[in-house]
């Protein structure tokens, strides 16, 4: 099983970030993700799920994302999901944001990524730890650049 935890202060009001994570908008930070269509919308958000299509080179992976927590105030957004990736991977990811002041935000960005048989175990091992960071921080990256896009657009 690979774990993560990654925080960072972005210089962008909380709003604008979350923003950012509405479907309409995924693909700005996800992509990879060329489709996103929702399953079954529940209030309140938690059970909500949606399918999603992931293309990694030339394959594309269709699988199935539940909302599993929800938090949405004016202090604090999270959004924590949970999908099986190929029958191999059990895949769990929050992302939090903590409004620090008007201008500022903690983006805080955990998961785990559990291999579910012996291909997907071997695979996690191979793929290691040094690849999961890059693709922790390149997401990290990748929200952050596009929040000040956003940004500098009002």
């Amino acid at each position: 099983m690979i774990k993560w935890h990654e925080e960072r202060v972005i210089p962008v009001n909380i709003e604008v970030i979350w923003s950012l994570f509405e479907l309409e908008n995924i693909q700005r930070i996800m992509p990879n993700v060329i489709e996103n269509k929702v399953l079954e919308r529940k209030e309140g958000v938690v059970g909500s799920k949606y399918q999603q299509k992931y293309k990694e080179g030339k394959r594309i992976e269709t699988y199935i994302v539940e909302d599993l927590e929800y938090e949405n105030t004016t202090e604090r957004k999270h959004n924590k999901i949970g999908f099986t990736l190929a029958k191999a991977f059990e895949v769990e990811a929050s992302f939090t944001l903590v409004k620090l002041n008007e201008e500022e935000t903690n983006f805080i960005y955990t998961g785990q990524n559990k291999g579910l048989n012996f291909l997907g175990k071997v695979l996690l091992k191979l793929g290691g730890e040094k690849n999961n960071k890059k693709v922790v921080t390149d997401f990290m990256d990748r929200v952050e650049r596009e929040a000040l896009i956003e940004q500098s657009k009002k």
